[in-house]
């Protein structure tokens, strides 16, 4: 089933302000919210979309990717995993987005109230190179990181200071009334836990260094500088946390004989000026192997063949981008005596005067056919 457009989502425009995304998502998160509809699965599917969609639209980085290629910029690794995140991820996020209103700063089981909170892992970032066949193609990565684990052996205790909640509540008197306000237990970090005991290697959170192999799947038709996500390959937190996660940054290695432009390539192909009159064929590189094409007698320096369906696959899954071979006729810098006699006799000669026609097109119609 294919996805929602996130502004749809969120009833918002796609030139929506970032405080009208976070009152939009507040609306939606407090009217779907589990609180509000016990049992109800179909609520609790919209809770989870409406959070994905602010996760994406908050932030201008991924916001800047979705509205250029749409969701597939998220998957294999992208957005919440394709789905896959649960209330914890949620809450441990966005719970500061709910304070002081609607709930009383918290919700039951989550991330405030009556539950104890789950703190989240940091996260990872690490550079991928890919050449364009593995973007043209989609490749998949394994990767070995170091990541933050609990150490083996270690036990962690409630929180004497916020009894296990992971938040200190405050209440104050103002001209306004009694007010209360919630902030993460600064004895805790927001946990609710503290350690009990821990191996000598671990940290003072009971963590450890590790040396893990990752396998990241990278969809076809990624661009340099995009960001992918693995969810949960990050540092884990302390007692029941969450783990953070791998933010994947794309480098496009430079190709020997090909350049990307979007999801078209460009290939220059020089031929000599005897094969140019009398035509030929020759073999050329594609991300998909060699192919072969044929080269008309008579063609003309700057002529660009379009080899259709050659090139990159859109991101979003519009096809792909075509391959376009210049054709660049190599005119020689020395000649023999005989040659140049040759050429000399031919100077005037009718067969090698210039005649373009309509069928010629100039350099500036050549370049608007290129983005046509």
């Amino acid at each position: 089933m294919a996805k929602r457009d996130y502004y749809e989502i969120l009833g918002i425009s796609k030139g929506a302000s970032a405080a009208e995304i976070k009152k939009a998502y507040r609306k939606k998160a407090i009217e779907y919210h589990p609180d509000k509809n016990p049992d109800n699965k179909d609520a609790e599917a919209k809770f989870k979309e409406a959070a994905e969609a602010y996760e994406v639209l908050s932030d201008e980085n991924k916001k800047a990717r979705y509205d250029q290629y749409g969701h597939q910029a998220f998957e294999n690794g992208g957005g919440f995993g394709g789905g896959g995140m649960n209330m914890d991820d949620i809450f441990s996020q966005f719970g500061d987005i709910f304070g002081g209103g609607g709930f009383g700063g918290g919700f039951s089981g989550f991330g405030g109230g009556g539950g104890q909170r789950r703190v989240k892992g940091s996260n990872l970032r690490i550079r991928v190179k890919l050449t364009l066949e593995e973007i043209a193609n989609g490749v998949e990565k394994k990767i070995k990181v170091k990541r933050k684990v609990q150490a083996p052996g270690t036990t962690y205790k409630t929180c004497s200071t916020c009894n296990g909640s992971g938040q200190v509540t405050r209440i104050a008197n103002t001209i306004l009334g009694r007010m209360q306000t919630s902030a993460p237990c600064n004895v805790c970090g927001g946990a609710g836990q503290t350690i009990d005991k821990k191996p000598s290697d671990a940290d003072a959170q009971g963590l450890k260094i590790s040396e893990e192999t990752v396998s990241i799947k990278i969809p076809a038709g990624v661009v340099d500088g995009m960001q992918l996500k693995v969810s949960g390959k990050g540092n884990e937190a302390p007692g029941n946390g969450i783990p953070g996660d791998i933010i994947v940054v794309i480098e496009e290695e430079a190709h020997e004989k090909l350049q990307r432009e979007g999801d078209n390539l460009h290939y220059d192909l020089y031929v000599s000026y005897p094969d140019a009159v009398l035509g030929t064929s020759q073999e050329i590189d594609t991300v998909t192997g060699k192919v072969r094409i044929k080269i008309e007698a008579g063609v003309q320096s700057g002529k660009i063949l379009r080899l259709r369906g050659k090139g990159i696959p859109s991101i979003n899954g519009y096809g792909r981008g075509d391959l376009l071979v210049h054709v660049n006729v190599w005119t020689p810098k020395t000649l023999s005596k005989q040659q140049r006699e040759f050429f000399e006799a031919m100077q005037n000669d009718e067969h090698f005067m210039p005649k373009p026609d309509n069928t010629d097109k100039s350099f500036f119609e050549k370049v608007k056919d290129m983005f046509s």
